[in-house]
């Protein structure tokens, strides 16, 4: 994939991005509820698991953005990338410990889902954190807490602010009413991404969960 160096000259966000990064420099964390209940009910319908389902969704989000891709290069450019694929973790039953693996993306789900069978298969007793060592930089972090329903969740990253990426967490989903909620937590960077934008974040990645017919592949 692509890396496009930013003009920062032309860029109209230079002077928050200046801000952000030399003055104020931080990064905040949202969490909402996302309304998985159609979507649930047609992934038990086809056998298919939700969370690769649920990264698929977040990453065709993060793919319709730049805001989502914009980071800097193993040169030190910055610039926003064509399309990113997700790395996420995975859960090791024995030891209880968790890898982090890749999946390259692709629009089409069922092409999606079955590399990352093959993927979770070749690595689930993996004993490593990175027990891939091809994972290209094209990739931004996805992990999930299934054990916990909660109501906020905050990471707190040191690397001197300049990790500009967003990092995605999935919780412990929870009917209220007749609603299936899942709590997702996202965190971005205030130099990049703006309310606003996390804001089209979460909104479009509900219509997705309630377009689910629209993209899930069906028998």
């Amino acid at each position: 994939m692509m890396f496009n160096p930013i003009d920062m000259d032309n860029w109209n966000r230079k002077p928050y991005f200046e801000h952000y990064v030399n003055h104020v420099r931080c990064s905040y964390s949202i969490t909402a509820d996302v309304d998985i209940t159609e979507l649930r009910a047609e992934l038990k319908r086809l056998g298919v698991k939700l969370y690769p389902a649920f990264i698929h969704m977040i990453t065709t989000v993060v793919n319709r953005h730049g805001e989502f891709r914009t980071c800097y290069d193993s040169q030190g450019r910055l610039g926003i990338w064509s399309q990113m694929s997700p790395s996420f973790t995975i859960l090791n039953e024995e030891t209880k410990t968790f890898s982090s693996i890749w999946t390259p993306f692709s629009e089409d789900f069922r092409t999606f889902y079955e590399c990352y069978l093959q993927e979770t298969e070749t690595y689930k007793n993996a004993k490593q954190l990175f027990p891939a060592s091809n994972e290209p930089p094209n990739t931004f972090p996805i992990s999930g807490i299934p054990w916990v329903s909660f109501t906020g969740f905050n990471l707190n990253i040191y690397t001197g602010g300049t990790y500009l990426l967003p990092i995605f967490t999935i919780g412990k989903y929870r009917w209220q009413g007749e609603q299936l909620l899942l709590p997702v937590a996202a965190q971005f960077h205030h130099a990049v991404c703006d309310g606003y934008h996390a804001g089209v974040f979460f909104q479009e990645l509900q219509q997705l969960a309630a377009g689910c017919n629209s993209w899930l592949f069906s028998k």
